[in-house]
Order: structure tokens, then sequence, then C-alpha cells
């Protein structure tokens, strides 16, 4: 048996599975206090024998085993969450193999085994929604160097009609500052889900987000982009997205067709609880 945390900034999704990958059973709990809620994790994994477990958790995280660091949920905005022990508290609770990323990287992870970017070595998985987070495999593993990629917070060209400072309490007006969720709301007063799809906004938005595209491109030549999130639910949206791109990038690279390039994720709300318990599979083979 497999566990696995996806473990947000709104809540976690824990969920146990057995060795043929179906999920016997799986729970939401809300995001609180470090304390209260690993409470309600271990209440759930203590009922199970497990062998192994996968942890993809908000970010940013400490990855390089030989700082101390190592395992914490480093500077985040959520209150109480910043330098805290997340994998050390789980460890001192279950002495099994646990594999630990984030939780973008968890579900780029998931898409490549099980969603949309299947028979493939290499994709980006890339979330828009509160905030935009961005996951990277690369010949089937997880890519990470000095620290795990923190591919929302680049910056882009300004759209010309675009005057608005930016959300973003670190950077203003960096991509997710730009084009996360909030972003929306904060320019027209009104949520994503209830803006008209004609609005101007929208071009705006699909703007940015085909520059990170492109970047991203240039930059690491994946197989396969995946977008998801709340924000990604627009079609409307994905179309202008896929437009742009085409259209900024100006034949400078040979890709594939947009429509088969860049795809809306195979696991809707899911990618991430998937890989999770994938890499829970994989930490256990390799030990």
């Amino acid at each position: 048996m497999y566990g696995g945390i996806e473990a947000g900034g709104t809540k976690f999704v824990c969920a146990v599975a057995n060795d043929q990958h179906k999920i016997m059973e799986k729970v939401s709990i809300p995001t609180t206090t470090p304390i209260e809620t690993l409470q309600q994790v271990f209440a759930f994994f203590d009922k199970f024998d497990l062998s192994a477990m996968g942890i993809g958790s908000f970010g940013p995280i400490g990855i390089d085993q030989t700082k101390d660091n190592y395992g914490y949920v480093l500077a985040t905005p959520k209150k109480g969450w910043a330098d805290f022990d997340f994998l050390g508290s789980v460890k001192a609770r279950y002495q099994i193999p646990i594999a630990w990323t984030t939780d973008v990287n968890a579900a780029a992870y998931g898409e490549l085994k099980k969603g949309a970017a299947q028979g493939k070595d290499s994709c980006i998985y890339l979330t828009v929604g509160t905030g935009i987070g961005a996951g990277v495999v690369l010949n089937q593993d997880i890519f990470s160097g000095i620290a795990h990629p923190e591919m929302g917070h680049i910056w882009v060209k300004r759209h010309p009609d675009d005057t608005y400072a930016g959300t973003c309490p670190y950077h203003g007006d960096c991509l997710e500052g730009l084009a996360a969720g909030p972003s929306l709301e904060a320019r027209t007063g009104i949520k994503g889900q209830d803006l008209p799809v004609d609005h101007p906004v929208w071009d705006i938005q699909a703007f940015y987000i085909a520059q990170a595209l492109i970047n991203y491109t240039l930059t690491l030549a994946p197989e396969k982009i995946i977008l998801g999130g709340g924000v990604m639910n627009q079609d409307h949206l994905l179309q202008k997205i896929r437009q742009q791109f085409v259209e900024l990038m100006a034949g400078y690279m040979e890709v594939p067709e947009a429509s088969e390039y860049i795809v809306r994720w195979g696991l809707p709300n899911e990618s991430g609880i998937i890989g999770s318990l994938l890499l829970a599979e994989k930490e256990h083979r390799q030990k």
C-alpha cells in the first residue's frame, strides 16, 4: 500500500493506493495550522500499513538534502507554515521511504505517467489558479537544480494595453502577478468564472501565459505542455493561448501543432495526488 499527500494552501488531499494503482481511500482536509492539519493527516494514514509515501507540497520547499532546511516549507505567505519541518514531522510518524517534491512537480509526474503526456519522456505542467506554478519532468524524472523551478514568477513583457501593477507580494508584475486568477478580478471587479468570454482581459491574460510557454519551450524543449488549474476551465482561454503562442513564437522554433503541444490536463483535479502516489511507489522500488 502506498500513501500520497497533495498538500495545498487551501486543502490537503490524502490517499492510499494498492500496487495496482487503484485508490482505496481518499480524504480532503482543510489546510489550517501545521499541527491541526497533520493531526488529521495522521489520523487518516494510521489506519494503513504503508510501504512508502509521496508528498507533493505547496512551496517553496527545501529540496537540497545537504542543507538544514531540507524537507521544510520555506518562505510561504501561508500563515504558520513558513520554516515548518513538514517532511521531518511526517518521517517522525512513519519510518518508511518518503518521496518529497512540490505539488506541481507531483502533478507533472502524474500527467506524464497517467495523464495527458503518457508515452512521453518530458513535460511541463503549469497550473493557473489563485497562483501560478509549474512542474518539470525530463527523461521521466522530476527536474531540480539548486532548488525546484519557480516558473510562475518569471518576468514577461508588458501587454501594451495593460497598466495593472500586479498581485505578487514579492515581485509585483511577474507572471503570477499579472496572469493568476486574482489579477482578473483585481482588473475587472469580476471573478474569472463570471467574466464574459469576449472580455478584453482574456486577451491580456493569454498574452502573458503564451509568453511563459515560449520561454519554457525555448529553455527546456519539453515534448508536451499541460495546463491545469481553475482558470484553465475556460476553453476559450486555451484557444487564445495557443493562438498567441504561435504568433509570438513567429516560426522561430519548430514545435508540434499548438493543439497537440499545449493541452489541458488529462487528470483534472487528480494530477497531484496520482503523481504523489506514483512517486511513493517509485521511492519504494528504489529503496
